[in-house]
């Protein structure tokens, strides 16, 4: 199943078209044929704040997700940290019927999160049993045969409470092995079309934070809808995604997904790194141990993402306030100057490493 590779621009171009780029992702228009629900009925109701009668905010801002026609918002909520702790429901379920209210339509999960039980999926589904249509709704396969993908597929209809996916993703494609085992015959990839043909998802794409060269090389072989990737102000010290991967990502017209973009915290001032007897039981420090708080604020962080050419970026939260609080943001941004981004990259280069601490995980 190999396609005619695609060219990239290059790394000098790429911030030169960076602001063209961001324009065309705020563009107004839809497919043809696209149904009006691709937007959350909740951008369109705030005349008043939740019926207070006090002045409404400003509604959260949508870009569009590649060429798949649909407009997603800015900010989307990721099915970590809160929505992937065991019996969590009285904090994850209010997180997500939050977000729907306020205008967050970018609902991102996956088929692990949450262990063997799939709490996050759990817990969205909850919420979609009743508020489907307001979702653009995003699922993973970390499984590289058909056969177990199309399983776990099934499995997520049943925890989210719907009939298809808005996207279907490949989770965390790292090595030119598992690129080969995806393509082969009998290999996810199969799932994914076979998936998309019969209408159970709309969209399919794949996702990685480990290296450039095997996401690329899957580009390079299949046209997918979306790339989920990861991107924060520290990239280009370690295997850049921006370099190159991005900008092929953009000359294909795929829907950009950041992630990462704050690192679970480590790039942020107001973090606090555990003991190192903590970080010893901690997935991340097996990356990268971290040694001492982030340089760039929350704003920063999340707005040098922003900046980028991608649709939306995903970020976990813990509680509703964190959740109003990056709402926020993304209702005031605006794009930051090269200047700006330039100096916010070489400020996060001294925790470049536990910041880029999934770029170091070992691989099986």
């Amino acid at each position: 199943m190999n396609f005619k590779p695609v060219s990239t621009p290059n790394r000098r171009d790429f911030l030169k078209a960076g602001g063209a780029t961001v324009a065309a992702l705020l563009g107004q228009s839809l497919l043809p044929g696209v149904a009006a629900a691709a937007e959350p009925a909740a951008a369109a109701g705030f005349a008043t704040v939740l019926g207070s009668g006090l002045p409404a905010c400003p509604p959260m801002p949508m870009r569009n997700l590649g060429k798949t026609g649909f407009r997603v918002s800015l900010f989307g909520l990721g099915g970590q940290s809160a929505l992937e702790r065991g019996d969590n429901d009285a904090i994850a379920v209010p997180i997500i019927e939050r977000a729907l209210d306020l205008g967050v339509n970018y609902i991102d999960t996956s088929s692990i999160y949450g262990g063997p039980k799939r709490w996050s999926e759990r817990y969205i589904g909850q919420v979609m049993k009743r508020r489907r249509a307001e979702a653009f709704l995003a699922s993973k396969t970390k499984e590289r045969t058909r056969d177990d993908s199309l399983r776990m597929l099934e499995e997520s209809f049943k925890l989210l409470n719907t009939d298809h996916l808005d996207l279907w993703q490949l989770h965390d494609v790292g090595t030119m092995d598992e690129v080969d085992a995806i393509c082969a015959k009998g290999g996810a990839l199969e799932a994914l079309i076979q998936a998309k043909e019969q209408k159970l998802v709309r969209f399919i794409g794949i996702t990685g934070h480990h290296r450039p060269d095997a996401l690329m090389e899957l580009l390079r072989r299949f046209p997918f809808d979306a790339a989920l990737l990861a991107v924060n102000a520290a990239d280009r010290y370690h295997y850049s995604f921006l370099d190159e991967l991005v900008p092929m990502a953009v000359e294909q017209q795929l829907g950009i997904i950041g992630m990462k973009v704050v690192s679970r915290g480590r790039l942020l001032s107001t973090w606090t790194p555990p003991s190192l007897e903590q970080q010893k039981h901690s997935w991340e420090s097996r990356g990268a141990v971290a040694t001492s708080p982030g340089t760039l604020s929350l704003r920063e962080a999340m707005y040098y993402a922003y900046t980028l050419p991608i649709s939306t970026a995903i970020v976990g939260v813990d509680t509703i306030a964190q959740l109003e609080e990056n709402v926020q943001l993304a209702r005031e941004f605006t794009p930051l100057s090269d200047k700006q981004m330039l100096a916010l990259a070489e400020r996060a280069g001294p925790v470049a490493k536990q910041s880029l601490f999934f770029r170091f995980l070992q691989r099986s």
